[in-house]
């Protein structure tokens, strides 16, 4: 197994808040700060119009998000990738509560009740696809 260093790009760490819109980005493509709001909403108790707004700014300062203002009404879209953002998070959660064993976390998922018959088979599958190559 091959060990690759960490980007030296600023890795930016999303807030809870600042994820659930990025979701949202990601799941429905550009779109604007009332969609996202309302799509917020849908998720959990009621976040005011402004605050929603005033998020996305400052997620756009960071670099999180991308603003096309051609029209009348600002498009934001996701300015980081799913998958690294997802990735880097799962590698901290790794690092930090099964000191990087990526087997005690599948363990403790594999032994978590949650973990449905279907889902098993799903991982069983894809062991077998790894198995495979």
């Amino acid at each position: 197994m091959m060990l690759f260093k960490k980007n030296i790009v600023k890795e930016i760490v999303p807030t809870k808040t600042e994820m659930d819109v990025l979701q949202v980005l990601w799941q429905n493509g550009p779109s604007t700060v009332r969609f996202v709001h309302d799509k917020l909403n849908e998720q959990k108790e009621a976040v005011i119009y402004t605050s929603t707004l005033k998020l996305m700014q400052v997620m756009k300062e960071k670099g999180m998000l991308d603003r096309d203002e051609t029209n009348m009404k600002h498009v934001y879209s996701a300015a980081l990738e799913e998958a690294q953002v997802k990735g880097n998070l799962l590698g901290r959660f790794v690092d930090s509560m099964y000191n990087g064993s990526p087997s005690n976390l599948m363990m403790a998922l594999l032994g978590n009740d949650k973990t449905s018959a279907e889902e098993l088979q799903k991982i069983k599958e894809l062991l077998n696809k790894i198995d495979n190559k």
